[in-house]
């Protein structure tokens, strides 16, 4: 507690689900998730990654690959720099059956309490070369990154080539706790400028 008797930290809780993914051409594939934070956010309670069962799309050509994998996390912190984003990797079989990576995704946690819903645009990376993308096809061993986490801090990864494939959508429920007693006051999502007294040390993590 503070000096005052007051909050000296505030809490955000996640919870949801990842609900399912558009991949064309694709099936048979399963989800990965983690979150990325920055140094004075630490959960509470909750999961910080897990996994999903392999989802297989129904006759139609368009169907969803549904997963329904939950979230469910607590988070505190004492300043919202580095306000949690949530990594999505996506994976399943290629034409030999290896197991490869068939999407990468990242986005914030909505800022706002109350129910989301985001659509996640899903990247792979690309090898440079005709002969390295010949040798990753043939071999199964295809571009991607050691350690997912890095799609969320964006260092590192300034001059990797990608290609856009598939999309996934997140449902996130957020409650808050103590923000407005620290200082911190949420503008409404439906505004123009998304921005909030906290925003600068949100963006750019």
């Amino acid at each position: 507690m503070a000096a005052g008797g007051g909050p000296d930290v505030f809490l955000v809780s996640v919870s949801g689900e990842i609900e399912s993914g558009q991949f064309p051409g694709l099936d048979e594939l399963y989800c990965k998730f983690c979150f990325v934070y920055g140094q004075d956010w630490v959960p509470t309670a909750g999961l910080e990654e897990g996994i999903s069962q392999i989802a297989c799309r129904s006759d139609a050509a368009a169907a969803a690959l549904v997963w329904n994998l939950p979230l469910d996390i607590t988070f505190k912190s004492t300043n919202p720099w580095g306000w949690p984003q949530i990594v999505l990797s996506v994976y399943g079989p290629d034409v030999f059956g290896h197991d490869v990576v068939r999407g990468y995704g990242a986005v914030h946690v909505p800022i706002e309490p109350g129910r989301h819903i985001r659509t996640l645009p899903m990247f792979v990376p690309e090898s440079t070369s005709r002969l390295q993308k010949f040798t990753s096809w043939f071999t199964g061993r295809r571009p991607e990154f050691t350690d997912p986490r890095v799609v969320a801090q964006g260092e590192g990864r300034e001059v990797t080539r990608v290609r856009s494939q598939g999309f996934v959508t997140i449902s996130f429920n957020v409650v808050t706790k103590d923000m407005t007693k620290l200082g911190y006051e949420v503008t409404p999502s439906d505004m123009e400028s998304h921005s909030m007294s906290v925003t600068e040390g949100i963006h750019n993590y």
